[in-house]
């Protein structure tokens, strides 16, 4: 039973958030702050994630091929290489650092 009323309030939750975002007023949305900050909110918040996954283990942590390929990815990120040239570089030396260590 807990479990469809946890569905129900996601459910209902997830229709309040989209009823508030329609009622906010337009001009409201204009503005340069909120604008600059909508810009950066999928930034922070993919990056927020990605360090999550990366670097913890539950409440631990953690620094293993994960990371490697994390740091390979940002190399290639920093020497302007094509999308699939980074995530390739990533899978690459993730892949090679677990084959090495087990």
């Amino acid at each position: 039973m807990n479990f469809w009323i946890a569905i129900g309030v996601t459910a209902v939750g997830c229709y309040a958030v989209k009823l508030i975002g329609l009622l906010v007023p337009a001009g409201a949305l204009e503005r340069p702050l909120v604008k600059r900050l909508s810009a950066l909110l999928p930034v922070a918040l993919l990056a927020a994630l990605t360090a999550q996954q990366t670097f913890a283990d539950g409440r631990v942590l953690v620094l293993d091929a994960k990371a490697a390929g994390l740091a390979a990815a940002a190399v290639a990120l920093l020497l302007r290489a094509p999308f699939l040239v980074i995530v390739a570089a990533a899978v690459v030396v993730t892949a090679g650092v677990r084959a090495l260590t087990g």
